[in-house]
């Protein structure tokens, strides 16, 4: 089944994402690879693709995988959350409609 992992940044996020983004991307590579990944990205602080110092508010991640734990599992080894990136972290199932 598919879940989303909806994340919230805590405040001024920026360095601390970048101390261990390679980390972070290695594993949504893992996922995109074992073909589970069906979209990830974060939230810029402001309204552009390139938010420079802004920085991020949070990402989302949509993916599969077999249970709501084993989201949850997957989501707490997060390095983002060793890091102190994220102020709180949600997992929902979610069922695509579209496209």
């Amino acid at each position: 089944m598919l879940y989303a992992i909806i994340s919230q940044d805590v405040e001024n996020s920026l360095e601390k994402r970048k101390s261990v983004r390679d980390q972070h991307i290695a594993r949504l590579n893992e996922l995109k690879n074992q073909g589970r990944l069906i979209i990830a990205g974060p939230h810029p602080a402001v309204d552009s693709p390139d938010p420079g110092d802004a920085g991020f508010t949070g990402s989302l991640i949509i993916a599969e995988f077999e249970s709501l734990p084993a989201a949850q599992s997957w989501a707490d080894a997060d390095p983002y959350i060793a890091a102190g990136v994220y102020e709180n972290v949600l997992i929902k199932p979610f069922k695509q409609a579209l496209p």
